[in-house]
């Protein structure tokens, strides 16, 4: 009863969330959550740093996919120590590839790319979870490497699918403009399109689309994540870690790949793009993967004692310093600026 209670719960959660933020995050105001002033420019005109919300949403999805791993992993009895030490390295390891694979492949200092980071992401951490487990002195860690990884997948899935409404908040991922041929496709893009508003959305200072219908591509990849993350949580939680790891990774690796070609942002040279690649790269090596690691006997997904794993001080303070660091991190806007005037407001003295 508690599997199902769950998986209904993630699903009203994801739906809530997503209406939301296809609603109101292209709107201007939604870009920005504060400004901080730092400098002082000229008499009672302060320079500030911009904190924004795409920052706030991806610590949010950040700590729910971490949120997830750990229910789920605690839910095949693996010790939380290792839990921790996994999450920790490969977060660690991934946000700094976000940051190296865009300046490889887009040649840009001051964005990310989600897509870098999955790929890294996803070779490394077979070796990691057999590391860790071989530190641990547990017998048979290539038994627990595929349920773990599934965990992971599953994690990285719902991290990606609410992760994106960070995307349409700063405007970057942006789609294609909708065109205004008659034809089926297109129909249906009008008619789901989004526009952005606002000089600072990247849409707008990169591409000049503010204010034009464009494919609602962020919104697509969301929703196709969050359907893939759920549905694979449901085939964790009846003990099918290969099917679920699989699925997981096919779909979303798939849609990465067939997405791109909706994109109108710049995602290096060629007409199949480095992301492109590294999806395909990953695709294939999830197959391998999910071919040759061995599912031993592992118990079957006890969700309570999983969420058990969340009542614990060090586990909550942990998850609270990674959102914040992660605001920080990924919140504090390069590439915009602020100017700030303080004033006293004489009718209310």
């Amino acid at each position: 009863m508690e599997n199902e209670l769950f998986i209904l719960s993630l699903t009203l959660i994801s739906g809530i969330l997503l209406y939301f933020g296809f609603k109101y995050l292209p709107d201007e105001q939604w870009q920005f959550i504060a400004s901080f002033p730092i400098i002082k420019i000229e008499n009672n005109i302060w320079k500030g740093i911009n904190l924004t919300y795409y920052g706030l949403i991806i610590a949010c999805s950040q700590v729910f996919a971490l949120l997830m791993f750990i229910i789920l992993t605690g839910a095949i009895g693996v010790p939380l120590l290792m839990v921790i030490m996994i999450s920790f390295v490969l977060v660690s390891l991934c946000i700094l590839a976000s940051k190296v694979f865009a300046l490889i492949v887009e040649k840009k200092m001051h964005t990310f790319t989600v897509g870098g980071a999955s790929f890294f992401g996803m070779f490394i951490a077979p070796f990691v979870v057999f590391a860790v487990y071989k530190i641990s002195g547990i017998d048979g860690a290539f038994h627990f490497i595929l349920p773990v990884l599934a965990c992971l997948s599953i994690a990285y899935s719902f991290g990606e699918g609410f992760g994106r409404l960070a995307c349409i908040s700063f405007g970057c991922c942006y789609g294609r403009p909708v065109k205004s041929t008659e034809t089926t496709i297109t129909k249906f893009f009008s008619r789901y399109a989004f526009t952005f508003y606002g000089k600072t959305k990247k849409i707008s200072y990169e591409a000049g689309l503010d204010g034009h219908r464009v494919i609602p591509v962020q919104a697509m990849t969301s929703i196709v994540f969050l359907i893939t993350g759920i549905f694979a949580t449901y085939l964790f939680l009846t003990s099918r870690y290969r099917l679920s790891f699989t699925i997981t990774m096919i779909i979303t690796q798939v849609w990465r790949i067939v997405s791109e070609t909706m994109r109108a942002d710049y995602r290096g040279q060629g007409r199949f793009s480095m992301y492109q690649l590294m999806a395909l790269i990953t695709c294939l090596f999830s197959l391998v993967l999910s071919a040759f690691l061995p599912v031993g006997k592992i118990k079957t997904p006890n969700l309570l004692k999983g969420i058990k794993y969340l009542w614990n001080a060090e586990i909550l303070l942990t998850i609270q310093i990674l959102w914040f660091l992660t605001i920080v991190y990924f919140g504090r806007s390069k590439v915009t600026g602020s100017k700030i005037t303080f004033y006293v407001d004489e009718e209310k003295i």
